[in-house]
C-alpha cells in the first residue's frame, strides 16, 4: 500500500480551475488485480459536478477495460481518507468482485470493502 500511497501524493495539489472551481485537493491510486498502478485526482466545480480523486482512478482503469481491484487509496494534505458511500457504491457496481478490495481508511490501515458496505442491496456476500 506504501507504494500506492507515494503515487497518490505525486499527483496531489490543489489548482484553480474556473470560478470557484479546483481540482486535485484529492489524490486517488489504486492497484488492479493484473497489477496495473492507476491515479486520479478530485474535481470540486461550483455547482456540484465534480468527482472524487477515485472516480477519476477508476475511469483510468476501465479505459484499460480492467474492472478487478486489488487495493485503493485517497490522500490529501491531512493523510489518507475513507472513500464516500458514492466510491464506495462505484467500486462494488464495477465488479461485486471488488467486495475484496483492500481499502485504506487511515494511515496503517486497509479493510475489505465489504465492511464499509455491511448489507448491501447486491448482496455481495451472494456474488463475491
Amino acid at each position: 500500500m506504501n507504494d500506492l500511497i507515494s503515487s497518490a501524493r505525486k499527483i496531489l495539489g490543489e489548482f484553480k480551475l474556473g470560478k470557484e472551481s479546483k481540482a486535485g485537493s484529492v489524490a486517488a491510486a489504486l492497484r488492479t488485480e493484473a497489477g496495473n498502478v492507476y491515479t486520479g485526482i478530485s474535481l470540486d466545480m461550483a455547482c456540484g459536478i465534480g468527482f472524487c480523486a477515485e472516480h477519476s482512478a477508476i475511469a483510468e482503469m476501465l479505459k484499460q477495460r480492467e474492472q478487478l481491484i486489488s487495493e485503493i487509496v485517497a490522500v490529501n494534505e491531512q493523510g489518507i481518507l475513507p472513500p464516500c458511500g458514492r466510491c464506495r457504491e462505484l467500486m462494488l457496481q464495477v465488479s461485486s468482485a471488488n467486495a475484496n478490495t483492500m481499502v485504506a481508511i487511515a494511515a496503517g490501515k486497509s479493510v475489505p470493502l465489504r465492511e464499509l458496505l455491511p448489507h448491501h442491496w447486491l448482496d455481495i456476500e451472494r456474488d463475491a
